[in-house]
């Protein structure tokens, strides 16, 4: 059993027994691994963000959290190396902490030998840009799920600033610039805000009402938008 179906393996054991705990000890005799192996194992799960924590005392063990796991992923290489390259282009987006995030995590699951060739093969590819990119203020990244009212600061291309409170209602992201879609209050209706000319952005606390958001109502000149979608 290579380390990526052990970690697979272990989920679903502590799974299985959940909510009584399982000791290093014995996931050891039952993969034919040293307690070593296995305690690197669920370190590692633990670093993807998988619940697991350890129950002190002489029937203690590891437990997890069954309400809020998933199987770690066991991916080939060219699906490793298809999400690096697609968390890698997020770092200019407002998105780029969690994406550096998600891809610790997703290393963190990787066995040993799919990960060396991902990274070699990682180096090779290359992200052509015309330079760094201010970052955005983080309140931007949470805007669309808290779905609070923002207060932000804005320069627009002309250079001048402006206060408003902005309700979120999309991402529209374009090369390496990404822009907040959302219901401008100031100016009465729907507007972009590209990421790098806010200067700030703070949650009201405010509930923002509920608005629809289609694709005509955003008027883009040119270019086609392309849905994102988990399915």
């Amino acid at each position: 059993m290579n380390r990526t179906d052990r970690l697979y393996a272990l989920v679903e054991e502590l799974r299985a027994v959940a909510p009584r705990p399982r000791s290093a000890r014995r996931l050891a005799e039952q993969f034919e691994v040293s307690t070593r192996t296995i305690e690197r194992d669920l370190s590692a799960l633990q670093q993807a963000g998988v619940p697991i924590w350890a129950e002190p005392g002489r029937t203690g063990g590891y437990c997890i959290d069954t309400s809020h796991t998933l199987a770690p992923l066991a991916l080939t290489v060219d699906e490793a190396l298809t999400v690096t390259i697609a968390l890698g282009m997020l770092s200019t987006s407002p998105f780029h902490t969690a994406a550096t995030s998600a891809r610790r995590k997703v290393v963190a699951v990787m066995d040993q030998s799919t990960l060396h060739e991902t990274a070699e093969l990682a180096s090779r590819i290359h992200l052509l840009d015309d330079g760094p990119v201010p970052d955005a203020p983080p309140e931007l990244a949470g805007a669309l799920r808290s779905g609070n009212v923002l207060r932000i600061a804005y320069r627009d291309r002309g250079g001048a600033d402006t206060r408003r409170d902005v309700e979120p209602l999309g991402y529209v992201g374009k090369g390496r610039d990404w822009y907040l879609i959302g219901w401008c209050r100031l100016r009465d209706g729907i507007r972009a805000f590209r990421g790098d000319r806010v200067i700030s952005a703070d949650a009201t606390g405010e509930r923002a009402p509920r608005r629809s958001l289609r694709a005509e109502d955003l008027d883009i000149a040119y270019g086609t938008l392309r849905s994102v979608s988990t399915g």
